[in-house]
């Protein structure tokens, strides 16, 4: 019967020594990238414009046609991505690394603190969609 309290008390000590020193308290936080996010930059232009529009879509806001894409930044673990929209509106679109996405209108996230809708990068196998290039994704309404 002693034996179980004796271990137990043993395992309490144990972790009572494992506490914060003070030394690294300030510990840089984990970055999470996964193929999911990494899908998006080896689409080319006209798959990734196709899947952002989507992901506009899938969060109840329209895009009838895509005229420009690209990489925006990361946040935190969420890559942002600019999509531009025939209809002169712009989409930050924050895809997760489990693949989830975020959508919010380019003029809100400034406001609120999160990176503006620049976009930085331009992927090298895949130019931004733009409607002169005819890459532009469209629905068929």
């Amino acid at each position: 019967m002693r034996t179980p309290a004796l271990a137990a008390f043993a395992l309490s000590l144990a972790v009572a020594g494992c506490g914060d020193t003070g030394q690294n308290s300030q510990a840089k936080p984990i970055k999470i990238h996964t193929e999911a996010q990494e899908q998006l930059h080896r689409a080319s232009g006209y798959n990734r414009a196709i899947g952002l529009k989507r992901a506009i879509y899938d969060s109840g806001y329209t895009c009838k046609r895509v005229t420009k894409t690209g990489f925006v930044g990361e946040y935190k673990n969420l890559d942002i991505w600019k999509t531009s929209c025939a209809d002169g509106r712009d989409w930050a679109v924050f895809i997760g690394p489990d693949g989830s996405a975020q959508v919010r209108d380019c003029k809100d996230v400034a406001a609120v603190g999160l990176p503006e809708c620049t976009i930085i990068k331009d992927e090298a196998d895949a130019e931004p969609v733009t409607a002169a290039s005819g890459n532009a994704a469209s629905d068929k309404d």
